[in-house]
């Protein structure tokens, strides 16, 4: 029986229903908000392709981060609904270009947008919904007041630099051909490029709308960099032993796409160097003259060294931190049902099996 005076811990369920309800709540604002139709036939194709991935069936993680924290701080979620859909904007856009870079297949269970249109209507689509999350940012200033609205545009643009930068990191590992790669050099790309978009702005923009001080505010950078390097590994072992039907992206295609990961980095930490070499020679060249007994291979190797183990272990280590961090620092705020929905939800970011 739970304590007098404290909420039930949610159950998973209830953790995949509100996921749902704010995937339904930001779904209607984003089309809504995005243009359908053009009288110029192909303005119109463009309209159209804009609404290809947000029309995929994603989890809708950084919005529900972002009203989860508006309403712990005591704020009105609804307020925050515009922002949280121009978060789900931004995925989409960031989705769009990071498929391209990394030559993907697959997109939550499609093709990607470049696999069915090409790479110039890619990008464009791409830069299109780029320009449509910056319009619906603009439109706060009716919703939050013009001092709310421009501190969640900056929110914005110090998100986008950190992403951009975190990036070319990894982009930059696969121009430069680098493998002699270490955790720090992991923990350092994963933060700029997943953690700052995918839960500390989130987490901090909800703060703000909801109230929270900028100490209080402050304190989301530490706990999302946990959450959201964990949340990265996670996502880094679905793609090596995941289910296809509900990862949503070809398994084993960081192994294809040559990507640098912990799991990767643990291989060559714990293998023979003759072992290394072999890895390194099938991973540096492009995905079309890999061979699928070679990417099993590299996989197989994964699994002798215990690589995928050990980044599963690293991952519920980080999430245990991002816990006690926020227990320590919000222990003030009373119990609510939204607060005990953020601890079940950022449990889901390393229990998930998509």
């Amino acid at each position: 029986m739970p304590k007098p005076g404290r909420e039930p811990a949610p159950t998973k369920d209830l953790v995949t229903a509100y996921l749902k309800e704010v995937k339904t709540k930001v779904d209607a604002c984003i089309f809504d908000f995005l243009p359908t139709t053009h009288k110029h036939q192909d303005v119109h194709q463009l309209y159209q392709m804009m609404l290809d991935y947000p029309r995929r069936a994603g989890k809708g993680l950084r919005p529900a981060l972002c009203l989860l924290i508006c309403e712990v701080f005591g704020g009105d979620a609804e307020r925050a609904v515009n922002t949280a859909a121009a978060l789900e904007l931004l995925q989409n856009w960031l989705l769009i270009h990071d498929d391209i870079e990394d030559g993907s297949e697959l997109r939550r269970g499609e093709p990607c947008l470049h696999q069915k249109h090409g790479i110039p209507m890619a990008i464009n689509v791409g830069d299109a919904l780029h320009c449509k999350m910056w319009e619906m940012l603009h439109q706060n200033t009716d919703i939050l007041g013009h001092e709310l609205a421009f501190q969640i545009l900056s929110e914005f643009i110090q998100l986008s630099n950190q992403v951009v930068e975190g990036q070319h990191i990894e982009l930059s590992w696969v121009h430069n051909n680098q493998w002699n790669l270490n955790e720090n050099d992991y923990w350092t790309m994963c933060i700029q490029k997943t953690a700052w978009y995918t839960c500390i702005t989130p987490c901090r923009v909800g703060a703000i709308i909801g109230g929270a001080s900028v100490e209080e505010t402050d304190v989301f950078i530490e706990i999302g960099k946990s959450l959201g390097v964990a949340f990265q590994i996670q996502d880094d072992v679905l793609n090596l032993i995941g289910d296809i039907g509900r990862y949503g992206k070809e398994i084993a295609g960081d192994i294809s796409e040559g990507k640098r990961t912990l799991v990767l980095i643990h291989l060559f930490n714990s293998c023979t160097p003759s072992e290394a070499q072999n890895v390194i020679d099938i991973m540096a060249r492009p995905r079309t003259e890999k061979t699928e007994a070679e990417v099993q291979s590299v996989l197989q190797l994964m699994q002798k060294y215990n690589s995928i183990q050990y980044a599963q272990e690293c991952s519920n280590t980080l999430l245990k931190e991002a816990v006690e961090k926020f227990n320590q620092n919000f222990a003030h705020l009373p119990d609510s049902r939204a607060k005990h929905l953020f601890l079940s939800l950022i449990h889901f970011f390393v229990e998930r099996e998509y």
